[in-house]
């Protein structure tokens, strides 16, 4: 079982790891270990995240989200297979809880009569020193 906050915890039921063989150096390790870990977590299935974490989250996992509504994290940085493990377990929980944490809501605003003026008058004097470029008449 994995913690995430207070009220949400992930089932192991959602959770799936595969292993398979790291790329990049390392020499005989990379292909003899399989080291690397691919974690993948049923989100859309999930019946412990609200349908707005959901929503947050898909926006927030961009590629990793699969069409059937799977997060898939993949994690090949140490030599280690349990220390990849962690590490693809603190990324979920931290994309989890990243979605939890509402964004706030914008307020349009409108710019002051100040900054519109100071504007039209950078604009006026840049119009003047472009004006003056050009031929000099004798």
């Amino acid at each position: 079982m994995l913690i995430i906050t207070d009220t949400i915890t992930i089932a192991d039921w959602e959770l799936t790891e595969s292993f398979m063989r790291a790329s990049g150096p390392g020499g005989q390790n990379v292909n003899k270990v399989s080291s690397a870990v691919e974690l993948r977590f049923e989100a859309e299935r999930s019946p412990n995240l609200p349908p707005s974490v959901k929503r947050r989250l898909r926006q927030l996992a961009g590629r990793r989200w699969t069409k059937e509504g799977a997060l898939v994290i993949q994690c090949d940085e140490t030599r280690h297979q349990s220390r990849n493990r962690e590490i693809a377990r603190e990324r979920l929980t931290e994309l989890i809880r990243k979605a939890t944490e509402k964004p706030k809501r914008r307020i349009p605003t409108r710019p002051t009569l100040g900054s519109k003026n100071r504007r039209l008058k950078a604009k006026k004097v840049r119009g003047e020193v472009k004006s003056l470029r050009g031929r000099v008449d004798e």
